[in-house]
């Protein structure tokens, strides 16, 4: 439920300001320049090629915030994004890493903060998401699914890394990466519409946060019902004896909007070293839940075989939502890239990584779906035994979901917010933004309430939008940036053949998530669901 405002989708939102670079670059920018294994450039020539690029950009297309719909923010809001913290933290381990402040990381460094970018709410959805795909195919595909998602990411840096050495940039993101690589294509139209590679990226960006933070919603309404309920016959023993009938409590749509007060006071922190330490208290909190949690699921294990290989096709795209919004981390690995201190190593520290978040993923999912099998809920955690322990991990996930909600809607806000600040007068501009931000956290709020189901939230984003970033734009972008240098023919079909899968996910998954929520007659039923086995 993956993945995870992320300081790796922040990254992605920023590009090149001239004067005004990206708070996550600030000190990436006084690193080496490193283009493609090349020996690092001197810190004088890195600043005077530095000097250039920022003299050319100021008068051009890139000296402009295309990223907000193409639209400058305000002087002060660019002085203040320079002026915020540049470790910005993201407490979910799903979607973004806490970059070092430092000059430079370590290789393993760059290993732990790719895989804890992976790893968060994502992968509680795994074990319902084998259940729509089948014992046996689930994992295959959750496989196949890894291996694309790397084989993309390396795609996305390689062409990175090309633009940089063609324009003497210290750094590339996301947006500016397609949009470059839209200038290199062959097609005139495609050249002349390059800035909409920047504006698609951000719409995905913005779609993807705002999907995280109504799954978050959702998640802690979910937890904290079945918590409430769970009070009066929680005991001490965790052991599976007896079935225990939950007391029934207010509708989750009460528990939605009785979490919106302490959104709306986490969001106007807008201090960023402020939200670092919510980031802190996330990470611990997931972590020892994720720890109790795999204890609790490799125990008792019964018979495979009365599950099915193959689940139902219809299914199926539900898995592929769930499992693209897991690897949804694309946007972490530029930055990462950056701020090595030998840049070449870093396509075997991606390929380590990822092998290690699929390994993981498989095992959690398919354990999961071994464990419960055809009672396996929106979220595992809903499945645990009814004792204080597992009550406890509860209780931990919904804290460090609170606390990670504020970091995962910074993404948005700052793409949207200096844009309309900048069309006020100076005077008007910090009550605008107030009230923007207290817009969008109860539009998330809204539309959780709208969609109450925790996996079909999850379905519904990762194929809507995390299938975009992470599975159908890389292979285009690496058609658009070699093809006038000459690319074989197995290539090109490679990456359209990638395209087409991740497009085909992008409507199957999105078709299927919304029929089920229309055909659903009581759209609570399936996630909140008040009988365990005790």
């Amino acid at each position: 439920m993956a993945h995870g405002p992320s300081c790796s989708a922040a990254c992605g939102i920023f590009p090149d300001r001239g004067t005004n670079p990206c708070p996550l670059h600030l000190q990436a920018n006084s690193q080496p320049l490193r283009h493609q294994g090349s020996p690092p450039v001197s810190f004088i020539e890195q600043r005077g090629r530095r000097a250039m690029s920022m003299t050319k950009s100021a008068g051009g297309p890139q000296g402009a915030v295309d990223l907000k719909l193409d639209l400058k923010p305000s002087s002060e809001s660019a002085k203040k994004l320079q002026n915020k913290d540049s470790s910005f933290l993201d407490g979910s381990p799903s979607e973004s890493p806490d970059l070092e402040t430092t000059k430079g990381i370590t290789a393993f460094q760059a290993l732990v903060h790719l895989v804890k970018g992976n790893i968060g709410t994502g992968v509680l959805g795994l074990p319902l998401a084998m259940k729509n795909a089948g014992i046996l195919v689930g994992p295959l595909s959750l496989l196949a699914m890894g291996f694309i998602s790397c084989h993309c990411m390396h795609i996305l840096v390689r062409c990175a890394q090309r633009f940089c050495h063609r324009l003497n940039k210290p750094f590339m993101d996301y947006g500016d990466t397609v949009m470059h690589g839209l200038e290199a294509s062959p097609s005139t139209w495609l050249r002349n519409h390059a800035h909409w590679g920047r504006r698609i990226v951000s719409f995905f960006l913005i779609v993807t946060q705002m999907g995280f933070c109504c799954v978050y919603i959702v998640f802690l309404a979910d937890n904290l019902k079945q918590v409430v309920e769970a009070v009066n016959s929680t005991t001490n023993n965790c052991h599976y004896n007896r079935t225990v009938i939950l007391t029934p409590t207010m509708d989750s749509r009460l528990y939605m909007l009785a979490f919106l007060p302490f959104l709306v006071l986490l969001v106007f922190v807008r201090n960023l070293r402020a939200l670092s330490i919510f980031s802190l208290l996330a990470n611990i909190t997931m972590l020892v839940s994720l720890i109790i949690i795999t204890q609790s699921i490799i125990q008792g294990i019964p018979d495979p075989s009365r599950l099915p290989l193959v689940a139902n096709w219809k299914t199926y795209s539900l898995f592929f939502g769930t499992a693209v919004f897991s690897f949804e981390s694309i946007g972490v690995v530029l930055p990462l890239e950056n701020k090595m201190k030998d840049a070449r190593r870093f396509p075997v520290i991606l390929s380590l990584g990822m092998s290690i978040v699929t390994a993981l993923y498989i095992s959690i999912g398919t354990l999961g779906y071994l464990r419960f099998g055809n009672d396996i809920k929106a979220s595992i955690t809903l499945n645990l035994p009814n004792c204080w322990l597992y009550q406890s991990v509860k209780i931990l996930y919904i804290i460090g979901i609170l606390c990670t909600y504020a970091l995962q809607f910074y993404v948005p806000a700052e793409i949207i917010i200096p844009f309309a600040t900048s069309q006020v007068l100076k005077r008007w501009a910090l009550p605008l933004e107030l009230f923007i931000r207290l817009a969008m956290v109860s539009l998330t709020c809204i539309l959780a309430i709208l969609i109450p189901r925790l996996d079909l939230v999850l379905s519904l984003v990762g194929s809507l939008s995390s299938s975009a970033l992470a599975l159908i734009i890389p292979p285009l972008l690496e058609i658009t940036t070699y093809y006038s240098e000459g690319m074989s023919p197995i290539t090109i079909i490679k990456d359209a053949l990638i395209s087409i899968l991740g497009f085909v996910g992008f409507v199957m998954g999105t078709y299927q998530a919304l029929e089920e929520l229309i055909q659903s007659e009581d759209p609570l039923t399936f996630s909140n669901s008040t009988i365990f086995i005790q």
